[in-house]
């Protein structure tokens, strides 16, 4: 063979090469960052979108919307007292909270039970949930705005307010899989 022939060789090995490294990269990027088992409900939301801009009630008598938590990951909840999963998984949206800093991701869980505030807030607090800030939705515009067709409904929304997964109902948010993979997502 000439010397000719054989340059094209290591050329086509080093793309293919290339190439593989890639393949690989965007394989182990993907399953390393993808939500763990005890998220499966967790659907991802493609192309993320801005979450809408609706307002709901607080504790402290004002009126709040998602904008207000920019900056942060969000775990918006809807729940109501008369849904048995929504009850049952508020304890550990509870300790989620408590285990991922305040500072970078927020559990927002709102009652859209059409309770009032202080009854939402005591309902909280007789389920192992006192540790959640009380905010209600009495007309259900969020339960309209983010297209929900049952409870519970979580959104997930990254720290430019755009909404990147959704789980349509109860999930198992402070499994040690799961608070580790939204510490990751807070922490980005």
């Amino acid at each position: 063979m000439t010397l000719a022939r054989l340059r094209p060789l290591p050329i086509a090995v080093a793309l293919g090469a290339a190439a593989l490294l890639g393949v690989l990269y965007v394989i182990t990027t993907l399953s390393v960052h993808a939500p763990p088992a005890s998220l499966k409900i967790l659907a991802p939301t493609h192309p993320a979108k801005p979450v809408p801009s609706v307002v709901f009630s607080g504790a402290d008598g004002k009126l709040h919307s998602l904008g207000e938590f920019k900056g942060r990951v969000v775990l918006l909840n809807l729940w109501a007292p008369w849904c048995a999963p929504c009850v049952k998984e508020l304890p550990a949206l509870a300790a989620l909270q408590k285990a991922v800093p305040e500072e970078r991701f927020a559990v927002v869980a709102v009652d859209v039970g059409r309770d009032t505030v202080p009854e939402a807030g005591s309902f909280l607090a007789s389920h192992g949930a006192g540790a959640l800030h009380t905010y209600l939705d009495s007309n259900t515009s969020l339960f309209r705005a983010f297209g929900a067709y049952g409870l519970p409904l979580s959104v997930l929304i990254d720290a430019k307010g755009r909404e990147i997964a959704r789980a349509e109902g109860p999930a198992d948010w402070s499994a040690p899989e799961s608070v580790s993979y939204l510490k990751w997502l807070a922490e980005r």
